[in-house]
């Protein structure tokens, strides 16, 4: 992995000295399952005597010619960079060679479905890949026209950038496309999807006549479960919002969405050719939250058509305003074009709870990071990029105005238009528009590190009156900083129907200080519960005052309003996380009061919560206990909520997944084999596999169950069902061969290793992986340096032994980076892992205090 590095100085190096002009790729995708042809010709101006590189990791390089000049290919490769010596004002350059396939999700990747034997191809090329497929200037800022010409099977399709041509005969048993020059793009949006997808097709009409195609695709054995129009619908909504709000018309030719087998992210912004991971093809019921993730990830990479590739970030110190735009954007359209009207509690949820947690580790950054190389991005693609980045856009977006706002946005795409942009070129649009200066709220908002604590401080006379309000502000130890902060306090009290809500709403200013009065709600009756950042406009962690912190446990169910809610839940997993608050008091919060709770995000994250409180926070020597009693009161809220809900089946799903008595497996053996049945609750085909990992869980199932649960599942989900199915079962035997499969074979999918993680660390009882916390940290070094980063990432992540949870662990990897000083990316995700496990026996002695 380090010998594929890119540093930003090698990048700016080689952008002063190369400009793009064009890329003619001719790609042969029918030499065989391992390999495939690759031809670029890439034509560039250079300063006149200068040297630099491209990048191409080959299989085989065949042959280099530069200016009618063949190079001696076994000098000036090293299977990663192709040398280019003493360059001309004008070049073209054309290399030949064969390239691998990848199973990785990294490069070209290629995928045989289990259901009937068919190839399907398609591409990921962000961060630094596309040279896994073509010789290419790989960085941001060089940017070029690419026109593609693929040769495929006759059966195949073939999807890319521009639309799909016609195809030629070519030999026997294939043809070719020619597709036309894309405008100028970054390379990692440039995109190849091959084989036989079948797709299904409709036309965005915009209001100046304009018609934009659209195109859908997906395997055929998944084609029965493609609820395309409503899809199509989403996008048609999200077209017509964007190009109101942005003021500058869709500027690509086409937008196909590809549904892609095996995919290591969400969706891929590809330019015109969406690609998305397969888990949004819904072939059960799905819970509310991924059917609203859905939506909002189908607009996220349509907000990126512009911002991210028509104008494009300059170097990946910007990459945090990519994703941040993107997530901003896809909120609000969701709320305004959907029926996901509730978004906003959504991104409370997701987007800020997980860069709350991001953000309080040792590895956090600014949101503006020192970008320094590839690997840098690599491990920068987290929740402050995402999630915070996306919260401070939304305030800025409040500070600006939203109309000035959207009117800089348009001034921006217009003025940058298939360019490239840093991020002072946005912040002076705004400003332009709105008059403000940015400056210093950048400064505070985006180039310091950390969050803020914010608590209400207040004092009252004999009959309630407030006599002083104030908020008290904190930084996190190491991070000073206090930032100005624009938000709403809620006052609420019990209503006539016993409802907590909102009896008035004061907007103020906190400033950069240790303690901000609020004179105006001096000589107001003190209510119930005191809210800071009610509407939830700041970013920061939120505290209350005692009375208020009573109420708020005893009547949050009582509460109408999903975001207070959200706000209220948010802030006492953060105390629990904190060790604060005890867990088992937390465990008691979430089972005294997430029956009503319908917000279909909040719901899954409480649960997700709930259970590793109980299983990793909550003290040892009463785990067990508390185990049993989640499992027991989960089962109780599935069959209490209303028949077909959202909320009977996320508590379904949630006991199984932490059952663990045998009356526990009786009822789920029940449920699979239909001898009991909640009304309205359909044990399909996923289902049934999450009834099959609890019955693992508890001991009553194992590798007969699986495999005849596979048999009658012969598809890729659920060959990856059944990966974690068998890394869950509970004992050490099992979890070594998880263990060896994963770290020991090479040509072990990206899915297959994900999956096998997931089921690993889905335990009971630890013990099972005790005996795996010396060959894990032996392994550390050979998956990082041999394996790509992607499944490196699931390995390291997904096999560290956190459900131990113990000192003995903390013990094991400090000593771990204490002998391992190289390789900061990767001891960047050893720290946070152990952060994470110091979290959780702080929680355990909290615990035990009571």
């Amino acid at each position: 992995m380090p010998g594929l590095n890119l540093t930003r100085l090698e990048a700016e190096e080689r952008s002063s000295t190369v400009q793009v002009d064009s890329y003619d790729i001719h790609l042969d995708l029918t030499t065989g399952d391992e390999r495939f042809r690759s031809i670029t010709t890439v034509r560039f101006a250079a300063k006149d005597g200068a040297s630099t590189f491209i990048d191409a990791i080959t299989a085989d390089l065949i042959g280099v010619r530069l200016n009618d000049e063949d190079l001696e290919v076994a000098t000036i490769s090293d299977g990663v960079r192709i040398r280019l010596d003493d360059l001309q004002e004008q070049n073209e350059l054309t290399v030949v060679a064969d390239f691998a396939y990848v199973n990785t999700g990294q490069g070209l990747h290629r995928f045989v479905d289990p259901a009937d034997g068919q190839t399907y191809l398609y591409s990921q090329f962000e961060v630094p890949d596309s040279r896994r497929v073509f010789a290419v200037f790989e960085q941001p800022d060089l940017k070029g026209t690419f026109r593609f010409t693929v040769t495929a099977p006759t059966e195949w399709t073939v999807v890319s950038n521009e639309p799909t041509p016609e195809p030629v005969p070519a030999h026997d048993g294939a043809h070719t496309f020619s597709f036309a020059a894309t405008p100028r793009l970054s390379s990692y949006v440039t995109a190849i999807i091959a084989g036989p997808y079948e797709s299904v097709h409709d036309e965005y009409r915009a209001e100046d006549g304009r018609v934009v195609p659209l195109g859908i695709y997906v395997r055929a054995s998944l084609l029965e479960h493609l609820d395309a129009d409503y899809l199509f619908d989403v996008t048609k909504k999200g077209f017509a919002y964007y190009e109101e709000k942005f003021a500058y018309p869709y500027p690509f030719t086409k937008y196909d969405q590809i549904f892609a087998p095996e995919y290591n992210e969400g969706a891929m912004e590809n330019a015109g050719a969406v690609t998305i991971t397969e888990t949004y093809v819904f072939r059960s019921k799905v819970t509310g939250a991924l059917a609203e993730r859905r939506v909002v990830t189908v607009l996220h990479e349509l907000a990126h058509m512009w911002f991210g590739d028509l104008v494009t970030m300059q170097w990946w110190d910007d990459l945090w305003l990519n994703e941040s735009f993107a997530e901003w954007a896809s909120t609000i359209a969701t709320v305004e074009t959907s029926e996901w009207t509730e978004g906003w509690t959504t991104f409370l949820s997701m987007e800020k709870g997980s860069a709350y947690a991001q953000d309080q580790l040792p590895s956090t950054h600014p949101i503006v990071a020192d970008i320094r190389d590839i690997e840098d991005v690599e491990v920068n693609f987290d929740h402050i990029t995402y999630g915070k980045g996306g919260s401070a856009l939304k305030q800025l977006a409040a500070f600006v105005g939203l109309d000035d706002f959207f009117a800089g946005l348009s001034n921006y795409f217009h003025k940058y238009a298939f360019g490239n942009t840093v991020l002072a070129d946005l912040l002076h649009e705004l400003e332009a528009t709105s008059g403000r200066d940015l400056s210093a709220w950048s400064r505070v908002w985006l180039e310091t590190a950390s969050l803020n604590i914010l608590t209400p401080e207040l004092q009252t006379d004999a009959d309630g009156t407030i006599t002083a309000f104030r908020i008290a502000q904190t930084a996190l130890p190491g991070f000073p900083t206090l930032r100005p902060h624009r938000l709403v306090v809620g006052f609420y009290d019990t209503d006539a129907d016993g409802r907590l809500v909102r009896t008035s709403r004061h907007e103020l200013d906190v400033a950069a200080e240790a303690s901000t009065e609020v004179p105006e709600l001096v000589g107001l009756k003190r209510p119930e519960l005191v809210l800071v950042n009610d509407e939830d406009l700041t970013y920061a962690k939120i505290r209350f005052d005692a009375a208020s912190l009573e109420v708020a446990q005893a009547k949050l169910s009582t509460i109408p309003d999903s975001l207070v809610r959200g706000l209220i839940w948010d802030a006492m997993w953060d105390a629990t996380r904190d060790a604060e608050l005890a867990p088992s008091a937390y465990v008691q919060l979430v089972l005294d009061h997430v029956a009503i709770e319908d917000q279909a995000t909040s719901l899954r994250l409480i649960l997700s919560h709930l259970a590793v409180a109980t299983r990793t926070y909550v003290a040892p020597n009463r785990r067990r206990a508390t185990i049993e009693k989640v499992g027991d009161a989960l089962w109780e809220l599935a069959q209490g909520a209303p028949a077909g809900s959202d909320r009977q089946f996320q508590f379904a799903l949630a006991f199984a997944a932490i059952a663990s008595t045998p009356a526990h497996a009786a009822t789920l053996a029940a449920l699979r084999d239909g001898s009991i049945a909640l009304d309205g609750l359909e044990i399909d085909t996923d289902l049934a596999w999450n009834l099959l990992d609890g019955l693992i869980l508890t001991g009553k199932a194992g590798e007969p169950e699986i495999r005849a649960a596979l048999e009658a599942d012969n598809t890729a989900n659920g060959a990856q069902s059944a990966a974690r199915a068998r890394a869950t079962i509970p004992t050490a035997d099992a979890k070594r061969a998880a263990f060896d499969l994963v770290v020991d074979g090479d040509r072990v999918t990206n899915a297959v290793a994900r999956y096998s993680g997931l089921g690993y660390t889905h335990v009971t009882d630890p013990v099972s992986l005790e005996a795996l916390v010396s060959p894990y940290f032996e392994m550390l070094e050979g998956v990082w340096t041999h394996r790509a980063f992607k499944v490196a990432r699931f390995v390291i992540n997904g096999f560290y032994p956190w459900p131990l949870a113990s000192h003995a662990l903390v013990e094991a990897t400090q000593e771990w980076l204490a002998d391992h000083p190289t390789y900061p990316a990767l001891r960047r995700l050893i720290v946070e892992d152990l952060a994470e496990v110091q979290r959780a026996t702080a929680a355990q002695h909290r615990d035990l205090e009571g």
